[in-house]
């Protein structure tokens, strides 16, 4: 296939160059220094200037609809909403990775260099049309992360975060290659634009072309942690720097569930009942081992974990209805405002974790908490506003969140899916509330790390700032997401 490149191209991929150069200069900086560790505060700024400069450029190019590269990327609403999201929630978690014990040291060059590029893997992901331009984005993100995780300064759990993550997401990487592979085989492309209007067909009439499909969609569910193919999450969750975890935990899954979203709208679960309640079983089974998995941990960011690959169930909901919607745009905008609120919730719990890690060895448990409220008013104030939305407690922004996410499943006809979501829900509530009542309700001696943490505690504030006033706003904003998609 001939592929021409042009101005255009090279202007609609600006935010990706922006980005790329600016992890050049941390790490350019290092070299000509003779491997001399520039001043970490320099290379923080030279690192959210360059996600910043990014963003506004994503906001120029993105939202237009249009294609790029012989129709490998688009850069429509999906690419605006889901890489702006991304970036954002890069930027809070490189800011969490200058304060935290297990990230701030030696190499802090080197980490700005793999995030900022795992950022560009981002946004390639985010407006591929094209399973290999997808995968190459993938393993972009991912190779970086890989990486991040094993350079931290912790010795035994980071190692092996960063081998299990490597193995298990090698392995869901080559099951998506395997599926791109016989896609190709039985549609003569990889393009999702060229058989987008045959696939519901394909999936009835041609048995490689579904189980091309089912493979590509099985390594997605391995990277979203759906269950039954979740076990690596809660060990590299653990085992992971914290911002590296609240990295992995926001942009990561922001990205992944953006092209999991291209893929499911092929309709290809249209044309295939079985691939349809398959998915729709797993969308339930990941929320009752999430939800049941986190009540019986004591590890905070165990119970972090769990509760995200409850989340996972949550919105791949919202991904199924829009595979089966007509139009698809409720159920699009409605994934695209639960993961905005559940990037909110979720930043802000993990930058509490790392407020009291006492060491890069330090594991927070629930014990840890008691009497915070008492000591530190504000933290323990945050924290209840973060678990509090994330188990769905109006009139937060998670409990529009998962409204309108229900609402979409109730419009398809999923009735079922919805009832099990609020099941779900009701259950959550058992293991948000119990840090709360260790924080409020139990004596003890909690207490912050002892080593300044002014960047984190704005990260913490502004995200519980942002839960509370766009709790309220949210009818107006959903409206904007689902505007830009008819637009």
């Amino acid at each position: 296939m001939e592929i021409n490149i042009g101005l255009a191209d090279v202007i609609r991929i600006s935010p990706m160059i922006a980005i790329f150069i600016a992890s050049l200069l941390p790490i350019t900086t290092k070299v000509l220094s003779g491997n001399k560790e520039p001043n970490n505060l320099v290379t923080l700024i030279q690192g959210i200037a360059g996600l910043i400069i990014g963003l506004v450029l994503l906001t120029v190019v993105g939202g237009s609809g249009e294609l790029a590269f012989s129709k490998s990327l688009v850069f429509d609403s999906v690419t605006l909403w889901m890489g702006s999201l991304a970036i954002l929630s890069a930027t809070g978690a490189i800011i969490m990775m200058y304060e935290n014990y297990a990230t701030n040291g030696r190499q802090f060059a080197e980490l700005i260099f793999l995030a900022l590029n795992s950022v560009v893997g981002m946004l390639i992901l985010v407006s591929a049309m094209d399973l290999l331009t997808l995968f190459v984005g993938l393993e972009l993100m991912s190779l970086a992360l890989y990486l991040m995780i094993g350079m931290s300064h912790e010795e035994k759990y980071s190692k092996e975060a960063a081998f299990k993550y490597f193995l298990l997401g090698s392995f869901a990487s080559a099951i998506f290659l395997y599926g791109t592979a016989f896609v190709f085989g039985t549609t003569g492309s990889t393009n999702l634009i060229t058989f987008m209007q045959e696939a519901s067909s394909l999936v009835q009439s041609n048995r490689l072309f579904l189980f091309g499909i089912s493979f590509v969609i099985l390594g997605f569910c391995f990277k979203v942690s759906i269950a039954p193919f979740h076990a690596w999450t809660p060990d590299v969750y653990q085992g992971a720097p914290t911002p590296h975890t609240a990295f992995m935990a926001t942009a990561v899954k922001v990205v992944s569930f953006a092209a999991f979203l291209r893929v499911i709208a092929t309709k290809s679960l249209v044309g295939s009942e079985g691939l349809f309640d398959v998915l729709q079983w797993l969308a339930v089974i990941t929320m009752i081992v999430g939800n049941v998995g986190a009540i019986v941990q004591t590890n905070l960011k165990r119970v972090l974990a769990y509760s995200s690959i409850s989340n996972s169930g949550y919105i791949l909901i919202g991904v199924i209805t829009a595979g089966v919607s007509d139009a698809g745009f409720f159920g699009a905008s409605s994934v695209i405002f639960y993961l905005f609120s559940y990037c909110l919730m979720t930043l802000g719990s993990f930058a509490i974790v790392s407020i009291l890690e006492k060491s890069e060895n330090h594991m927070v448990t629930l014990d840890n908490l008691k009497g915070l409220a008492s000591r530190r008013p504000v933290y323990a104030f945050c924290f209840s506003l973060f678990l509090l939305s994330l188990a769905g407690m109006p009139p937060s922004i998670g409990f529009f969140g998962k409204f309108y996410l229900f609402n979409a499943a109730v419009g398809e006809g999923l009735i079922w899916l919805a009832v099990w979501g609020v099941i779900n829900t009701v259950i959550s509530v058992y293991y948000y509330l119990k840090p709360i009542v260790y924080m409020y309700m139990s004596d003890g001696d909690a207490e912050i790390a002892g080593h300044n943490l002014n960047a984190t505690t704005v990260t913490m504030i502004v995200s519980a700032v942002f839960i509370t006033v766009l709790g309220v706003m949210s009818g107006p904003i959903f409206s904007a997401v689902e505007k830009s998609f008819i637009n």
